[in-house]
């Protein structure tokens, strides 16, 4: 018996933005699918617009699973998990002692099929910088969402995301932020 995907279940009962007010929950299953799927927005704008070549599904997998060891290790706020490099670098640690311990739940002959999507390898460099960009994008489309709810509690994340992803050196993330964020902010209405 395997408890692998029985674990990657409770993905749903891990909520994030744990040390603010929230208008609407948001728990980390539904997180990574949105990540998966702005990340394969990302590979696919790399791809047809500034001459790429990553493997938009692949970006997509990665996505799924970036944050399977928080079903572990529980959603640690960013404020915390940054603090100072000894805490950034004990926190890694556990998430990798978390990954080990999913991964020690796959029956041997599935393991080939699973060990890169939780251990990061540098034939995969391209794809996780996507997914981490994806992840940042989510992580401002929920203040914006915040902020458009009226919880001002979000406004200093807002600034301080927003200011870190222009930092990106991807313009894939920058025509994201162009074309496709600008909608986040508007009603169904506005929308139709």
């Amino acid at each position: 018996m395997s408890h692998f995907f029985a674990y990657l279940a409770r993905m749903r009962y891990i909520r994030r933005w744990g040390l603010m007010r929230n208008t609407s929950p948001e728990n980390i299953q539904e997180h990574s699918l949105q990540v998966a799927m702005i990340a394969h927005g990302l590979a696919v704008i790399r791809n047809r617009l500034f001459k790429g070549a990553v493997n938009p599904e692949r970006v997509v997998a990665l996505a799924v699973y970036h944050e399977a060891s928080e079903v572990i290790t529980g959603d640690l706020a960013t404020p915390i998990k940054y603090f100072n490099p000894q805490i950034k670098k004990a926190f890694r640690e556990i998430e990798s002692h978390a990954n080990e311990r999913l991964f020690g739940m796959i029956p041997e002959e599935l393991k080939d099929s699973y060990h890169s999507l939780l251990f990061a390898g540098e034939a995969d460099a391209d794809h996780w910088k996507l997914v981490k960009a994806a992840d940042k994008i989510c992580a401002y489309l929920k203040c914006l969402e915040e902020l458009k709810a009226g919880n001002q509690e979000f406004s200093k994340a807002s600034v301080k995301i927003k200011q870190e992803l222009e930092g990106f050196q991807l313009p894939e993330v920058h025509y994201f932020l162009e074309r496709f964020v600008p909608s986040f902010s508007l009603t169904l209405d506005e929308l139709n």
